[in-house]
Parts: C-alpha cells; sequence; structure tokens
C-alpha cells in the first residue's frame, strides 16, 4: 500500500529544485504557472517534461491539439515572479517576456528558456505528464544563479545548510 499524501508531500519537500515559469498557448490563449516539476527526458531527439495537475486553467490549455509550451529558467532574484505565476491573476505583467519559435511566451530576462511544440502526454494520477520536444533554446544568463525551492521555502545555492555525514 502506498503512503499517504501528507507523507509524500513532506519527503518530497526535502528535494532541492530549480524554479521555473511553465506558459502554454493554445490558440490566441496563454497562460502561465509556476513549477519545479521539470526534467531533461533525452538529448536526441532534444526531449523535456512538466508535470501539470489536473485541477488548474494550464491543463485544460495543454490537452488541446495545438498546445505548445515553453520552460523559463528563474534566477534567485525572480522570487516575486515566481510567486506572481503561482498565486495573482495578472501573471505576464512583470518580466521581460517575448516568443520563440512556437508562440509559446518566454521570459527574456530569466537564466533561460526552452520553446516546445507537445511530442506526447502521459497521464499519471492527478497529474498529466507533458513530453515536449525542444524547437528553440536560449541561455540569456548563463551566470546567474538560479531560484531554487527547497523544504517549502526559497533558497539561493549558498543558502542550504550542509550538514556533516555522521
Amino acid at each position: 500500500m502506498p503512503i499517504d499524501s501528507d507523507a509524500f508531500k513532506n519527503a518530497m519537500r526535502h528535494y532541492a529544485s530549480g524554479v521555473n515559469i511553465v506558459t502554454v498557448r493554445a490558440g490566441e490563449e496563454t497562460h502561465g504557472l509556476t513549477a519545479s516539476a521539470f526534467i531533461s527526458v533525452s538529448a536526441e531527439p532534444p526531449l523535456i517534461a512538466v508535470s501539470i495537475g489536473h485541477n488548474g486553467r494550464a491543463f485544460s490549455m495543454f490537452q488541446s491539439s495545438d498546445a505548445v509550451f515553453a520552460v523559463s529558467m528563474l534566477r534567485q532574484t525572480q522570487q516575486e515572479l515566481s510567486d506572481r505565476f503561482a498565486w495573482k491573476d495578472d501573471r505576464f505583467g512583470l518580466g521581460d517576456w517575448t516568443t520563440a519559435v512556437t508562440g509559446a511566451p518566454v521570459l527574456a530576462d530569466g537564466v533561460g528558456w526552452l520553446d516546445c511544440t507537445i511530442y506526447s502526454r502521459m497521464t499519471a494520477g492527478d497529474h498529466t505528464l507533458y513530453i515536449g520536444e525542444v524547437q528553440a533554446s536560449e541561455i540569456t544568463m548563463p551566470d546567474a544563479p538560479p531560484l531554487v525551492y527547497w523544504n517549502r521555502g526559497y533558497q539561493t545555492v549558498a543558502d542550504i545548510p550542509v550538514a556533516e555525514a555522521e
């Protein structure tokens, strides 16, 4: 029998992750959300994956046959932007937004971005994994430290405490 969701969330809070904005475009509509569930899948072809919950606006947009998406990696100074995409309605009112090949919004002043078409979808519990084939990418600030989320809070790379192994 699997562990309950509270035990799972408690375990996962100890996994440090970069903070990203995932944007989606379907038709003329755009939306975005803060996400840490993002991974590299394959170099040949270049594939990434994002995990999108079934209870939000993004899910219905990702399900559209013409959906495209982008992942923008945040700098450690972009906590306000992360919060805005997690909780606010006027999400694109902050940041330097543009588009690349697919037309999905990309953040020009983050660490970098990946612009994708949907390669495949896979339902997994209350989320769907969207595999994206990267059509364009740019690292706009290669030396900027990333925004990191760990133990229910934002961290900088230097902030994460180092415990001595016993």
